[in-house]
């Protein structure tokens, strides 16, 4: 009797997923198990991961859309979480420089992280559009990790989201959007707010950002934002920080000189003043208070 229950207790997906750390084969976990609401029945088609040079992979093809979670030793843990939603051009998903690497970092750091695999609206033939199912995704991503916070040791008011170009729109529809949790769901996690704690905006597209009507009653998160200057989108993020500033948002914006878009986080950039954003992204992060121990 004792063997069995043993048994069931190591064989336990739940008990499975808290043991996972950086170091160990990131869980996946699908954001509805039964598949995304009204398109249930594209939820077993196929994911496409293509190669790319330098160890990089997209993906596309994603209906089912899913988090894969990064989590840091015990030791470390700071309580803090932050959802990673990569970019590419809502056609693709460039994982690897824009959501791996980043989780990965902050994993070290203490950070609790988990890269969001998204619907794409701008894929050939795609049957989902912007900012709808993006934003039900990136909503249902802080929903879901906010259900199993306790589970995952981390503080259910300190989940943030983090996007790259076609990602930070996705977070900043996110953002923006009412978050509320409903009440009378069937399913407790739709119970939960969607909204983050803060954001990180990361030479986002201008989705969400460009002539939206910033205001104090819509007590947006703290906002981190990132960008390099020979960006054609700079423009769109420095006056994005401004109509925060005039909401009294908390906000901090850098920029980086002969530095184009997709920067994201890699190997080859490391000496450049480009590669510290990571660092001041955790700053930040830390003066916000999100980073006390649990």
């Amino acid at each position: 009797m004792r063997l069995l229950l043993l048994n069931a207790l190591l064989l336990s997906p739940m008990l499975v997923v808290a043991s996972l750390r950086a170091d160990d084969k990131p869980q996946e976990i699908f954001l509805w198990p039964n598949g995304a609401p009204g398109f249930e029945d594209r939820k077993d088609a196929k994911e496409v991961h293509n190669e790319k040079p330098n160890d990089e992979y997209t993906v596309t093809n994603v209906h089912n859309p899913s988090l894969t979670a990064y989590l840091p030793a015990k030791d470390k843990a700071t309580g803090a979480a932050l959802v990673i939603v990569p970019g590419g051009g809502h056609r693709e998903i460039w994982i690897v420089h824009e959501g791996i690497n980043e989780a990965k970092w902050l994993a070290e750091h203490g950070v609790a992280c988990f890269v969001l695999k998204y619907r794409l609206a701008r894929e050939q033939n795609s049957p989902y559009k912007l900012p709808d199912q993006p934003t039900q995704d990136g909503q249902r991503a802080i929903r879901l990790v906010r259900s199993r916070a306790a589970e995952w040791g981390i503080d259910p008011n300190r989940i943030g989201i983090m996007g790259f170009s076609a990602g930070g729109e996705l977070a900043a529809y996110t953002a923006g959007a009412d978050g509320k949790g409903k009440e009378d769901a069937a399913d407790p996690i739709d119970k939960l707010s969607g909204r983050p704690d803060f954001v990180a905006l990361i030479y986002p597209g201008p989705g969400g950002l460009r002539d939206a009507k910033i205001t104090k009653e819509m007590n947006l998160p703290p906002t981190f934002m990132a960008v390099g200057d020979d960006d054609r989108l700079s423009l769109v993020l420095a006056n994005h920080y401004l109509a925060l500033k005039s909401a009294g948002v908390s906000a901090e914006l850098h920029t980086y000189a002969k530095i184009p878009h997709g920067f994201g986080l890699r190997e080859r950039d490391k000496g450049k003043p480009v590669y510290g954003w990571m660092q001041s992204l955790y700053d930040f992060m830390n003066t916000e208070g999100m980073l006390k121990k649990s």
